[in-house]
């Protein structure tokens, strides 16, 4: 194994497993910095990794994969004859220290030798990612793995939708373990250096951008770098689609009610369309400042934040 044992994992507090993960790049962030995890961006990776925002908690999937990875790994050797040993070690690359692996266990390959062991569970809606191939994401993990220890294979074994159990073996793929290595190089660069990856479409990027720049110079005005003329007609092109996407939207909700008619509900396949009465009780803000004004002004908070808009030069 090109690895050695950065910490013991048995009976870790999981803050103290947290802070662990700040010390490198491990398997779940792989597709987050190749840009392809579908649930956190690269900003949002920076930002927990530098303590600037917490990290997300582990939902209700990530539980139940947690409590339900000792039955996959049974099930795996029941049918297999595998034998699969548990790793309660963090791994750290001896070529690479910021590359980090907490595996889910070792077992061996006839042809192969060491492997890794991966556990998985997935929701029956996800079963078509499993069909043919192992999703991107897990994908890039397992190379991460592989990477971190030198093994040259690893089994991944799913439980999908609670009854369907497959399990797939995947080689050593130098060429995508080289990419994954450059691109993980480059964003433990910008953890070093605590400068943020650049900017993406995503919540976090938009949030860390309001947060760097909360207000502006009233009437201050510079000239922008030739780039922006390439993010206008991104910007124009995609305001275009979003309209032409929410008008076709639109219309087709308003043909679903007209459906519906006075019925709360309505079935179409596999789906349940519902247009419900629903009773909200709101403040009538206008009423209270005409009838108590100084009382509406004591409740009144102010708040300030900066709008953007795009508008034609005079």
């Amino acid at each position: 194994m090109s690895a050695k044992i950065l910490a013991s994992t048995e009976n870790m507090p999981y803050d103290e497993w947290l802070e662990h993960r700040k010390k490198g790049i491990g398997g779940s962030d792989a597709s987050v910095i190749c840009g392809i995890n579908r649930y956190k961006s690269p900003m949002e990776l920076w930002l927990e990794k530098t303590g600037k925002i917490p990290y997300q908690e582990a939902g209700e999937s990530a539980y139940w994969g947690t409590q339900l990875e000792a039955l996959v790994r049974a099930e795996f050797t029941k049918r297999t004859g595998i034998n699969v040993n548990t790793v309660k070690q963090l791994l750290q690359s001896n070529k690479y220290p910021f590359m980090l692996a907490d595996l889910d266990g070792i077992c061996e390959h006839p042809d192969y030798g060491k492997c890794i062991f991966e556990a998985k569970t997935a929701s029956a809606y996800k079963a078509d990612e499993w069909e043919n191939a192992v999703p991107d994401e897990y994908m890039l993990q397992i190379q991460h793995y592989m990477a971190v220890t030198g093994y040259n294979g690893a089994y991944i074994a799913v439980l999908i939708g609670g009854n369907t159990f497959k399990w797939r073996f995947v080689e050593r793929d130098e060429e995508l373990i080289s990419i994954i290595i450059k691109l993980e190089s480059d964003f433990w660069e910008h953890l070093c250096t605590m400068t943020p990856p650049p900017l993406d479409g995503s919540d976090a990027s938009a949030e860390f951008i309001a947060k760097r720049f909360p207000s502006c110079t009233p009437q201050s005005r510079i000239s922008l770098p030739d780039t922006a003329s390439d993010l206008l007609l991104q910007y124009d092109e995609a305001c275009k689609q979003l309209e032409a996407a929410t008008e076709k939207k639109q219309k087709a909700e308003n043909l679903l009610k007209q459906m519906l008619g006075e019925n709360e509900s309505g079935i179409s396949g596999n789906k349940v369309i519902v247009w419900k009465t629903v009773t909200q009780e709101r403040l009538d803000s206008k009423t209270l400042k005409a009838e108590h004004p100084a009382l509406y002004q004591k409740y009144t908070a102010k708040t300030s934040y900066r709008r953007f808009s795009i508008k034609t030069a005079v």
